[in-house]
């Protein structure tokens, strides 16, 4: 029994085969919408591709044209090329602004521009296009279905930038450049306020107060060491109970027994 089945199955998958690469040659456009539907239905997304590939420019303007797109878009974005995918989401809202899909093919659309954003060490540009595709289908549909899903896209891909923009910040402190480390880090609480990286941002700017300060020459010394002390103030204030509180208090020992120096 069990022979037959794979048997029949073989079969099936033969004659699908055969019939799909009928359609490919075929010059019948309605036969290959058809068979392209057909293997859309059946999650055969690649294959429906290159059907609606060959018929895309015959459809547009008839009345399977709104279905046909639609099905081409989704095909683009369930076999993850996404720059397609938005690309044909986009043109399907612009040509199809009544159609009951728009909502869900606006957010599909931002979505996979959204899916392109790289690891944050990467170049951002297509984070940043991501985000402004998303706020702009969130400003479009401000009562969305999607709209909770869309926030926190947008949320994660800026994370994703306050990520390197700290990291970059970061990698002065990394290479000894404390004197560039205060100012990017500075820049980067200035931009970022509410950014989860404030409070690593905050002590790798008295840290790099302290190490400035600590290998100071003698007439500059002073105002370096008040200036770390104010660094490590500003990290207590942000967070008493801070991850790097013993670090810092034992930082902070060294500077306050460095200013009694000066106090002589």
């Amino acid at each position: 029994m069990k022979k037959i089945i794979s048997l029949l199955l073989v079969l099936v998958v033969f004659v699908s085969c055969g019939e799909y690469q009928k359609a490919l040659k075929n010059e019948d456009v309605a036969a290959k919408f058809q068979m392209g539907t057909t293997l859309y239905e059946a999650g055969k997304y690649s294959k429906a591709i290159r059907l609606f590939e060959q018929i895309a420019p015959a459809y547009r303007g008839k009345p399977q044209a709104e279905k046909l797109f639609y099905m081409f878009a989704q095909s683009y974005y369930k076999t993850k090329q996404y720059y397609l995918a938005g690309y044909q989401f986009e043109s399907f809202v612009s040509g199809y602004p009544k159609s009951e899909k728009i909502e869900e093919a606006a957010y599909l659309g931002a979505k996979s521009y959204s899916m392109l954003s790289p690891v944050y060490s990467l170049d951002q540009t297509d984070t940043f296009k991501g985000i402004e595709k998303l706020q702009s289908f969130i400003d479009r549909f401000p009562n969305s279905q999607y709209l909770a899903e869309a926030n926190e896209a947008v949320k994660v891909l800026s994370q994703k930038i306050e990520k390197k923009v700290f990291e970059n910040a970061k990698g002065y402190h990394t290479i000894s450049d404390y004197k560039a480390a205060l100012v990017a880090l500075d820049n980067f609480i200035a931009d970022y306020p509410g950014t989860p990286f404030k409070e690593d941002a905050l002590f790798y700017r008295f840290d790099s107060a302290y190490l400035l300060a600590i290998n100071s020459i003698p007439s500059k010394m002073e105002e370096r060491l008040n200036v770390a002390k104010t660094a490590y103030s500003n990290l207590m204030k942000f967070d008493a109970n801070t991850k790097y509180k013993e670090k810092a208090d034992e930082m902070l020992v060294r500077v306050e027994k460095d200013l009694q120096n000066f106090t002589k």
